[in-house]
């Protein structure tokens, strides 16, 4: 067994150790902390930095609290701005809808001069026209379904009421052009919201106003239907075709058909496909490509035909299509038959087969002409003259021209009246008649000529020829000596006021003459009109045709008028188109 150590050992064991742990302090000490105070300024730092980060950790911590706070106060009163807000909303909504829904109308646009209102309407003028409104709103009303009574509707038709009137009355349906306007009027009058508008003359009047209106109306949110009366225009087409870019639109837009506006072979073939006619549509190609909706009310409201120019087409078969020309009467005189007061003379009408139409211009009878006996053997048959003979009549002539057919009979109505030639009338001369006849001159009968028929007068086109003016030379002159601004002004004086007031060029202050204003009506003639003959204006100042033909030739040097506004065959001296001098 070892033996235990010492105490003496275990102290100087002790001891060895203490010495190692001392110089280990030591050692530390003197490598972190040199000095006491040292420890004390870097404890103090420590302290310092410590209580500053505490500081700004609180101040941060403050401040957080306070944007918590005001957070959750914002976002309360947010919470109950929006809720304010949806409430505002929605009865915004409600209010809006209201208003869009209280005053919802139908819009329809026509354009009266090709949908055509019925024949049979027109004609009883006033009252017609109430009927058409009444007819129109109850079929417009009709396919609005169970909210129709809330719904109001607007017409508005836009034409050139001149025009149209005498289309119709070419066409043969209407007999008075009073009749068109009281019509309008009845129209107009029947409901606050139908209107007739007269545009005027001009194609692209009543389409503009027809293409804004239905821009306007698309705009308008209380339009719940455009209803456009266009379906005999292909001119609309590009015009639906840029609105239909907008998907809302298609349904907004329905076209009112009217006359055809496919052949006859289409329609006919159309028919065969469905059961009823009504159902064919009668809209023309391009309009019908573009897909809008049809709607056709020619049963109660419009004709389905158009206007036909029957009078021109008459005067056609008439002036050029017909062999049979009228020939003049000839009258047959007797010298050895008793004579008798109440004798009268019959002129021979050549049986010419009957023509129902009406020409488009008059076409003038030759009036039987006067009756002369030349002097030749109380048997022989009295020579004829020309009804511009200025050789006195006999009583029997005298007798025979007032029984002949008027100048201005048409020759479709002579005719129509016209009777089997009779046999020709025995007449006896009296004895003092007899004897003048028998004085003049035998060489006279030598000198006639045989009658021929007039010609058929020229028809420059549907407004035909400007009357006729009786032009004084001497005020013609006086007009033609001013220069510039000394000319009187054409539309002053022949058409009233001029609107151009202080600021037109030409003279308003004379006082001219009669003649001196048949002289200003003659030099405004020699300006062509700008719509020629398809002018409609009733007082137009300006010529349709040219004013200055004499014996077949133009005389005016420097003619504004173009080929066509000569008649046939007329030498143009020097051809110069230009346009009016005011």
């Amino acid at each position: 067994m070892e033996p235990r150590p010492s105490l003496v050992a275990f102290l100087q064991r002790y001891q060895d150790l203490a010495t190692y742990q001392d110089s280990h302090i030591n050692l530390i000490k003197w490598l972190l902390i040199p000095s006491s105070q040292d420890l004390l300024v870097y404890a103090e730092s420590i302290e310092s930095t410590l209580r500053a980060e505490n500081t700004e950790l609180a101040q941060r911590v403050h401040e957080r609290n306070l944007d918590y706070e005001d957070a959750t106060r914002s976002r309360r009163e947010l919470q109950q701005r929006i809720h304010a807000l949806e409430t505002q909303l929605g009865t915004s909504i409600l209010t809006n809808e209201q208003i869009k829904n209280s005053n919802s109308y139908v819009v329809v646009l026509i354009d009266g001069d090709g949908l055509i209102f019925k024949p049979e309407l027109i004609q009883q003028g006033l009252a017609g026209g109430k009927k058409a409104a009444y007819a129109l709103r109850s079929a417009i009303l009709g396919q609005c379904g169970p909210h129709g009574n809330e719904i109001g509707v607007l017409a508005q038709v836009y034409l050139n009421l001149a025009g149209l009137s005498k289309a119709m009355r070419r066409d043969g349906c209407l007999e008075n052009e009073s009749n068109l306007k009281d019509f309008t009027l009845g129209f107009t009058q029947a409901k606050a919201t139908f209107d007739f508008v007269d545009v005027g003359h001009g194609k692209e009047r009543a389409d503009n106003k027809i293409k804004e209106m239905t821009k306007w109306h698309l705009r308008n949110h209380n339009c719940k239907q455009v209803i456009l009366g266009i379906s005999h225009d292909a001119g609309y087409a590009p015009f639906l075709d840029e609105l239909f870019q907008e998907d809302s639109v298609q349904h907004q837009i329905t076209i009112l058909e009217g006359v055809p506006g496919m052949l006859a072979s289409e329609r006919a073939a159309a028919s065969k496909l469905c059961s009823y006619t009504d159902q064919v549509t009668i809209v023309v190609r391009e309009l019908r490509a573009i897909g809008a909706n049809i709607l056709n009310l020619n049963s109660i409201l419009f004709r389905s035909e158009k206007l036909v120019d029957r009078v021109s087409e008459s005067a056609s078969s008439e002036s050029f299509g017909s062999p049979f020309t009228p020939v003049p009467a000839t009258p047959v005189v007797e010298h050895n038959k008793p004579a008798t007061p109440t004798t009268e003379m019959k002129p021979v009408v050549p049986a010419v087969p009957a023509i129902s139409a009406v020409p488009a211009f008059p076409v003038t009878v030759p009036t039987p002409p006067v009756v002369r006996a030349t002097a030749m053997t109380s048997n022989s048959v009295a020579s004829i003259d020309s009804i511009g003979s200025s050789e006195p009549q006999t009583p029997s002539s005298a007798s025979a021209a007032s029984t002949s057919t008027p100048a201005a009979t048409t020759y479709a109505k002579a005719i129509k009246s016209a009777t089997p030639p009779p046999p020709p009338p025995v007449i006896t001369l009296p004895a003092h008649t007899k004897a003048a006849l028998q004085q003049q001159p035998s060489s006279r009968a030598s000198h006639k000529t045989p009658n021929k028929p007039k010609p058929v007068p020229w028809n420059p086109g549907p407004r035909g020829l400007d009357p006729p003016l009786q032009v004084s030379q001497s005020a013609l002159d006086n007009l033609k000596k001013r220069k510039d601004s000394n000319k009187l002004c054409n539309n002053h004086y022949l058409r009233g006021p001029c609107s151009k007031g202080d600021s037109c060029n030409f003279e308003h202050n004379y006082k001219p003459t009669k003649e001196e204003l048949v002289a200003i009506a003659f030099l405004t003639r020699l300006n062509p009109c700008s719509g020629g003959q398809e002018c409609d204006v009733d007082d137009c100042i300006y010529g349709h045709h040219c004013p200055s033909v004499i014996n077949g030739a133009c005389t005016h040097p420097y003619c504004k008028f173009d080929k066509e506004d000569h008649p046939p065959g007329t030498k143009i001296k020097a051809h110069h188109k230009g346009s009016h001098d005011r």
